[in-house]
Parts: structure tokens; C-alpha cells; sequence
């Protein structure tokens, strides 16, 4: 039996009797953990830890350690003389991670009319229906990167240089510079934001986050313990934000601002002016910005997206984009973080962070970072172009056929994939809300709709516009004779529904 004397913490001196070495000391300790109120010691108060270890070799067996402190024993391993149970519980994050849009979809039970076909208006995925396939010089690119064999190991977990290299020349511009050092590769957009917010915020700190929004930012916050505080976007102003009721919320808790330009579910795309007054908020009030850019190239010709960082060299900025929307190739699964830090307000704490963040998954699929100087490099400019000019066409015939149906208010997109649609409940009564609208949408049409609550925006509903031209035609049709089935005359408002 051997024994080790662990002094007061405080105490700079540490005697081994026996004869194990400090090395082990130090790994018993790690593997015991920290005790919670150690007692105070001297030679003169005999008040010690005592860790007694029974072994037949060299070195004990973890399992075999006993741990008497104060008197008290405790034993690592199973309890002799106790029968052992399984208790295997859920952890605390996985009981936090809730997605409001999988709680609403699962929620709704109905099943959609079997003499209709289903269009799915619902999902953000432009690979769908097959009518938008990425470019045959994408394709090409992961083909070779495979059949080079040089992308079958790990990559660094920030990604290969060559690659960050790439990101940063495609993205550099003389307003917001970029280098390789400030861009980490991701698993996806949504990695991106969750290493964002893991870098930034601690939990019961808080967060601003556009409403409506993108779920994932409440899905990804609260499972990290961290408060959603929920700013205003203004149907009336083209979804633009509330700024006044933007700076209300921000208190010494606020540890970033998520910025969604352009807007998923809204398809709006903010006007420079409009960027730099948000960037007077954040310099104002010292508040780091997360910017989800993932929509960035996806703007329609009678709009411009403004890249945020390139506005602003006095606020911190942190940009998350990715190759899903752009490239068509969402199941790709590679995003990026772009560091835009031009007065080192970050510092290298958390460019060092987000590092080591990245260390936990070890990085994005290297084989599409090996075909990501060709992807960036070859693809070409009538492949943007063309998928720019069926979306617009599309966002166009959907608003102009929904703005004809009593009841219904949509509002123009300029950019992404989506259309938001108010209801005017008033005219349906027959439905609590938009949920309801939706469920009975489905059922009588089979016509999928996302109700906005999914997105904390009551009596409003998302539709996609990548469908292909004649099934939009189709839904909206179905729409509107679902809508001339339950509309009623609000009460005092006669007049209009006999014009």
C-alpha cells in the first residue's frame, strides 16, 4: 500500500511518501476532480487527504482508490456491498435543445387531400425538385478532388490553408480585407453560427435575434443556456428592423447581435443606409455583430447586398457563409467564418476560441475543400445569373398571384428563397391562427405552407420559391380557391366584399 499527503491547496509544497512519482499525483487529481470546500491544513492540524492505493505493480489501478477526507471514505469505481443500477439520464443540453419548427410540423397531424398532389412550399432546400441542379464545373470539381487522392485524411480543423486561402481572395475587398488567417472552414452555415455564439456569448448572457427569424439561433442559444432577446422586423418597412426597440434590449448581458442579411423567412435585403444605422447601435452600444450572410449572392437584380463588414471598421463583425445557397449543394455540408476585426477589438482571445471550437468535430469534408479552388474559380458567372433569373421570376408570379386573393398580404421579397405572406385573420374566423390556416391548407389542398409562428411571427406563412414555375402556378391557384372557400366579410366591412 502506498500513500500520498496532499497539503492546503494554498500551500506550495506537496510530499509523496512512497515511492510515486509527481506525475501520478497530478493524474489522480485530474481523474478525482476538485473537492468542493477543501479543509485547511498545517503538520499541526492532521486534517489531510489521504489517497490510499492498493495495487500490485507500480502503478494503482483508478479503480481501486480510496479517498479519505476528514475521516470520510469514498471509493472510485462500483460501490462494494451495493447493488449498482443504471441511471443514464439525458444531459441538461439536450433537454434545452428544442427546433420551434419541428414542434410545430410533427404537431400537425392532418394528411393532405389523396386526390391532390402535394406541393411542399415549406422546405428551404432548392435541391428538391430536382429543376435546380448545381453547375456541371461543381460537379466536376468534388470529382476530381476525389479522384486525386489527396483529400482522404484529416485536414486541420480550421480547414486546409490552401483552401482558407481561397475563401479569403473570393471574399477580399479594399473596405473589409481578408487573409487566410481570418477564415475558419465549417461543417455548413449553421456550425458557423453555433461556434459564432459558442466564442461569444457565456451562459445567462444574452443575444439579440431578428423576428421573424431563423429558428436555429434560439435552437442553438438556449442549448448553450444562453437568452434570446427577440428584435422587430417591420412588414410595413419592407421587413426592416425596429431600431429604436433594438436598443431598448440591450443590456450589460447583451454579448452579440445576429444580423440576417438578407432574411430568412423574409427575402428582404437591407438598403446601405439602413446597414449603417444598425452599425451605429452596435458601435454605440459595444456589441459584437454575427452576421448571416448565407443569402449574400443570392440577391435579385433590382436590389444590392451590401456586405456588412464592408460598412464598418469600428465594429467587431463575425460573417457566416457557406457554399449551400450560392452552389445549390446544401448537403455539402461547408460554410465559413469570415474574422472581420480591423481594431483588434477580438484580439487573438477569439480568434484563439474559435479555433479550438473548431477542434471539436476536426474540421469540415475535405474532399469539397479540395474542390474548392475550382468551385470558386471555375464556376460560371451564367450559372449565377440564370438561377438568380428563375427565382426572381418565380418571387414575382407568386407575389403578384397572392396579392390578388382577398385576405392575403404578402410582402416582396428582393433576395434568398422566400416569400412571407400575412393573413388577415379577421377574414378567416373559422381559424385560431396561422397554424390552423396552414393544417387546413394542407388538408383540403395539399399545399405545404410554414406557418410563421415557426418563426415567433403569428398570422403570417413562409412559402419557398424554387419550385418549379408551373407547380407554383398550381399552388397558388390552390391557395386562392382555399381562400375564396373560408374568407368572410369582417364585420362593418360590407362594402368591400360587394366591390
Amino acid at each position: 500500500m502506498s500513500s500520498i499527503w496532499l497539503p492546503s491547496p494554498d500551500s506550495m509544497e506537496t510530499k509523496i511518501l512512497g515511492s510515486q512519482k509527481g506525475s501520478l499525483l497530478e493524474f489522480l487529481l485530474h481523474r478525482l476532480g476538485p473537492l468542493a470546500e477543501p479543509p485547511a491544513m498545517s503538520l499541526l492540524v492532521m486534517d489531510p487527504y489521504v489517497i490510499q492505493m492498493h495495487s500490485k505493480g507500480n502503478l494503482p489501478s483508478v479503480l481501486d482508490v480510496h479517498v479519505n477526507v476528514a475521516g470520510k471514505s469514498s471509493m472510485l469505481g462500483k460501490m462494494k456491498g451495493k447493488k449498482a443500477r443504471w441511471s443514464v439520464r439525458p444531459s441538461e443540453m439536450s433537454n434545452k435543445t428544442f427546433n420551434p419548427i419541428r414542434a410545430i410540423v410533427d404537431s400537425m397531424k392532418v394528411q393532405p387531400n389523396p386526390n391532390k398532389t402535394t406541393i411542399a412550399l415549406s422546405i428551404g432546400d432548392p435541391t428538391v425538385f430536382g429543376n435546380l441542379p448545381t453547375d456541371p464545373e461543381v460537379t466536376q470539381a468534388m470529382k476530381d478532388a476525389l479522384d486525386s487522392g489527396k483529400y482522404n485524411g484529416y485536414a486541420p480543423s480550421v480547414g486546409y490553408l490552401s483552401s482558407r486561402e481561397e475563401v479569403a481572395s473570393y471574399y477580399h475587398c479594399p473596405e473589409a480585407p481578408l487573409e487566410a488567417k481570418d477564415v475558419i472552414l465549417t461543417s455548413g452555415c449553421s456550425q458557423a453560427i453555433a461556434l459564432c455564439l459558442a466564442v461569444l456569448v457565456n451562459p445567462g448572457q444574452n443575444i439579440l435575434v431578428p423576428r421573424p427569424g431563423f429558428s436555429l439561433y434560439r435552437t442553438l442559444a438556449e442549448s448553450m443556456g444562453i437568452e434570446v432577446k427577440l428584435y422587430n422586423l417591420l412588414p410595413e418597412k419592407s421587413w426592416g428592423i425596429d431600431l429604436k426597440q433594438l436598443e431598448s434590449l440591450i443590456d450589460e448581458k447583451t454579448a452579440c447581435l445576429v444580423v440576417n442579411n438578407p432574411s430568412n423567412p423574409c427575402g428582404s435585403v437591407f438598403s446601405r443606409s439602413h446597414l449603417r444605422k444598425i452599425l451605429a447601435v452596435a458601435a454605440r452600444q459595444c456589441v459584437p455583430i454575427l452576421a448571416d450572410e448565407i443569402y449574400g449572392d443570392m440577391v435579385f437584380s433590382n436590389s444590392k447586398f451590401e456586405p456588412l463588414a464592408t460598412l464598418s471598421s469600428n465594429v467587431p463583425i463575425l460573417s457566416c457563409g457557406g457554399l449551400a445557397k450560392r452552389w445549390l449543394v446544401p448537403g455539402w455540408r461547408l460554410g465559413w467564418i469570415l474574422i472581420h476585426d480591423r481594431r483588434d477589438i477580438f484580439g487573438n482571445e477569439i480568434r484563439d476560441g474559435l479555433v479550438k471550437l473548431s477542434q471539436r468535430i476536426l474540421g469540415p469534408c475535405t474532399l469539397v475543400q479540395g474542390a474548392l479552388k475550382s468551385i470558386l474559380r471555375r464556376t460560371p458567372q451564367e450559372f449565377y445569373h440564370n438561377t438568380l433569373s428563375f427565382l426572381k421570376s418565380n418571387a414575382d408570379l407568386c407575389y403578384g398571384a397572392l396579392a390578388a386573393i382577398p385576405g392575403l398580404r404578402p410582402i416582396r421579397p428582393s433576395g434568398a428563397m422566400y416569400l412571407m405572406v400575412g393573413i388577415e385573420m379577421e377574414h378567416f374566423p373559422e381559424f385560431e391562427n396561422d397554424v390552423a390556416f396552414t393544417e387546413q391548407l394542407f388538408a383540403e389542398q395539399s399545399v405545404q405552407c410554414l406557418p410563421a409562428t415557426c418563426f415567433e411571427y403569428p398570422n403570417f406563412f413562409r412559402v419557398v420559391i424554387t419550385v418549379p414555375e408551373v407547380m407554383m402556378l398550381e399552388a397558388c391557384s390552390r391557395i386562392q380557391e382555399f381562400c375564396e372557400q373560408h374568407y368572410h366579410c369582417a364585420e362593418g366591412s360590407q362594402e368591400e366584399c360587394d366591390k
